[in-house]
């Protein structure tokens, strides 16, 4: 994920800095910092794959995640995201698991005035599916915080690269630099002796007195080498953005979601039609279907915990992060024999609800993804981009 130095305003613009990925090197273990969490690409299928790691972000309140605009160029606003939260995202050899837990994050909104060209204003905001009651939120800065100031030293913490093979990406790490320069809306920083790296955008950066640590701005871009600048949005000129969504009414409850093994019959029209776990997706003109934007239409049958408990070719799906029934057996819509209603019950599915198509739902697949649109105008699935077109 490249990051570029952003830009206030026509004005006060400067040249950018070289571009490049945003981890912390020089840095140390952060196991303090419970607020500081990773983004990561949602994980859809319950044999282990490891978790695809996006950048860091930092948990403002229960239910809010701050995090950088462009970590969303790859899969767009109403891609499929989930945070975790904790110091170790990917488990060591012979651990049983990542260190800590996965939320799974029900929406997303860049900045309004952020530009993808300049990387002004390079901020988003998530809104987690469950609030995490037991994390104390980063404090954002008031009235009665000094602002930042060239000199003033800062701590920024992500899980990005450390550029020591030993210590991978991944790991909470927290590391010092110092303020070198400051606009209205973004602060540049040095080493001191810490720099931000690949896997860090988004991530938190704190000032002021020990214990009473203020979220001063997130990372967003710096050197190629990560050696010598790294650029931050400020955080404290984000209020405009930040209070409307951290003010915004709980949603009002949720009709009736259509029952997990009738999903090939029955269409939907919005997201609160759906189980839990399941978007409202339109693939060209066919009827908006409650799935999964990385697998096809399909239903799910008997919780499972790999993709061999379900059948010869069955896949095992992730339906929520985490649970007892969060892994179920996924069928396509394709590979159901019987596709109406009988006055018996449910269509009857070939090996038991557990049976795919053969090569039907492999690793995950990008291009379906990137070419399902969503039905509700206010969220699309953006077309597909290469990696370096994202920045």
């Amino acid at each position: 994920m490249l990051a570029c130095l952003p830009a206030s305003s026509p004005s006060e613009a400067t040249p950018p800095a070289v571009s490049r990925p945003q981890g912390l090197v020089q840095g140390t273990d952060a196991p303090g910092d419970t607020a500081a969490v990773a983004l990561v690409a949602r994980r859809t299928r319950c044999g282990g794959e490891p978790p695809v790691l996006l950048c860091s972000g930092a948990l403002i309140a229960p239910d809010v995640v701050l995090t950088a605009a462009h970590c969303l160029a790859l899969f767009g606003e109403a891609g499929p995201y989930e945070v975790f939260l904790g110091p170790t995202l990917h488990p060591k050899p012979g651990a049983p698991g990542p260190g800590g837990r996965f939320v799974r994050v029900t929406r997303a909104v860049a900045h309004p005035s952020y530009d993808p060209a300049t990387h002004a204003w390079d901020a988003a905001l998530l809104r987690l599916a469950t609030p995490v009651e037991d994390v104390p939120p980063y404090r954002l800065p008031g009235g009665q915080d000094a602002p930042v100031a060239v000199g003033s030293f800062v701590r920024a913490v992500g899980y990005g690269d450390t550029k020591d093979a030993a210590r991978p990406s991944g790991q909470r790490r927290q590391g010092q630099l110092q303020v070198t320069g400051v606009r209205t809306d973004a602060f540049q920083a040095g080493p001191s002796p810490a720099m931000t790296c690949v896997g860090d955008s988004g991530g938190p950066v704190l000032g002021g007195p020990e214990g009473n640590e203020v979220l001063w701005g997130l990372t967003v871009s710096g050197d190629v080498a990560c050696r010598s600048e790294a650029v931050q949005v400020r955080v404290d000129a984000l209020s405009d953005f930040l209070q409307p969504f951290l003010d915004e009414a709980a949603p009002p409850l949720s009709p009736v979601p259509l029952s997990l093994d009738a999903l090939c019959q029955a269409s939907c029209a919005t997201d609160a039609e759906c189980p839990a776990g399941l978007l409202c997706v339109a693939a060209g003109d066919a009827p908006a279907r409650c799935l999964l934007p990385a697998l096809q239409a399909g239903t799910y049958g008997a919780t499972c915990s790999e993709d061999a408990v379900c059948g010869g070719q069955g896949v095992c799906a992730r339906l929520e992060v985490e649970g007892e029934d969060a892994c179920r057996c996924f069928t396509p819509c394709e590979a159901i024999t019987d596709p109406l209603p009988s006055d018996d019950g449910p269509p009857s599915v070939s090996g038991g609800g557990c049976t795919a198509a053969p090569g039907a739902l492999g690793a995950v697949t990008l291009a379906v993804l990137l070419g399902l649109s969503r039905r509700q105008s206010r969220h699309r699935i953006p077309a597909g981009r290469s990696k370096t077109d994202s920045a």
